[in-house]
């Protein structure tokens, strides 16, 4: 049975008081100023409100959830077990991977669009790899699986004048980071036609074995001259057999307001429908800007 999921912000619970948010964070400068017992002090009211969050899904029928990147404010910049209040935080942790497991949750990371695995520049690589570790460490402090079911996933984020050079480094790049994220990541199609299809990423698929995230979406703008229905078949067969594989739908803002001002690709609040999933077992991530409003009418 296909499963529903929202990202990162539950709006109902963000408007209520005190404010349920799991993105609580500060500007650089005040980070520098008040350190690492101040970026604990928001970690640890952004893990338990991680908890409430999924508490809430369970109420709703909601079993997939991404998890906010900016749980850790500037994570970046520390090892995270190195906060003074990492014991509590760990304990909200092992908390929330126990309720996952006993709820049949399936959580899930994106990661910004600067990491960047394609990157010719070094210092861009480094920061990637940085990124992406932290997200791993997260994943590991939950209890999640080494597998792509709790996916790390990312954009290829660059052609740099020569897709094939860019997706070798990509491959390259991918046997730098360790296997806690290795085993997790995943890559998605992208919305403009400059950048990468799904029959593209298929190209490193075959190099390093890591799944696709088809995004239907995305589909439209950048379909490498095939269907959406050859574009998911192909995504699925990049999955290992026993996992269902992740797929992301949204719909256009421009097609919702009948504005041709506003950007095609921009994502609409709501939904009209659930895309056609030709038959296939999937779980399906929402990305409307109403988030778990959005799904809430497809539920029963």
């Amino acid at each position: 049975m296909m499963n529903l999921g929202y990202a990162c912000i539950n709006t109902t619970l963000a408007n209520e008081t005190p404010r349920i948010t799991t993105n609580r964070g500060m500007i650089k400068k005040t980070f520098l100023e008040k350190g690492l017992e101040h970026a604990g002090d928001l970690s640890f009211f952004n893990v338990s409100d991680l908890l409430v969050i999924l508490r809430w899904n369970i109420k709703n029928n909601i079993r997939f959830f991404r998890v906010s990147s900016d749980i850790f404010p500037w994570a970046n910049h520390y090892n995270i077990k190195t906060l003074p209040q990492y014991k509590k935080i760990k304990d909200v942790l092992d908390e929330i991977g126990h309720y996952v497991k006993n709820n049949s949750i399936r959580l899930t990371f994106h990661p910004g669009p600067f990491n960047v695995l394609t990157s010719p520049k070094e210092s861009v690589i480094e920061n990637t790899i940085k990124d992406l570790e932290m997200h791993g460490t997260i994943c590991d402090m939950l209890g999640l699986s080494k597998t792509p079911f709790n996916k790390i996933n990312i954009h290829c984020n660059g052609v740099y004048g020569d897709k094939k050079s860019a997706m070798d480094r990509f491959c390259s790049n991918f046997e730098l980071l360790s296997n806690s994220v290795k085993k997790r990541l995943t890559i998605e199609n992208d919305d403009k036609s400059s950048m990468y299809s799904v029959k593209d990423l298929m190209y490193i698929h075959e190099r390093i074995g890591i799944p696709i995230v088809f995004d239907f979406h995305h589909h439209k703008f950048c379909n490498g001259g095939i269907s959406e229905k050859e574009a998911l078949a192909l995504a699925i067969s990049t999955w290992p057999k026993n996992i269902r594989p992740v797929v992301h739908y949204s719909e256009s803002k421009a097609d919702h307001e009948l504005d041709v001002k506003v950007k095609a690709q921009a994502h609409s609040d709501y939904i009209k429908k659930l895309p056609n999933t030709y038959g296939y077992d999937l779980d399906l991530m929402v990305e409307a800007k109403a988030k778990e409003l959005s799904i809430l009418p497809f539920l029963n």
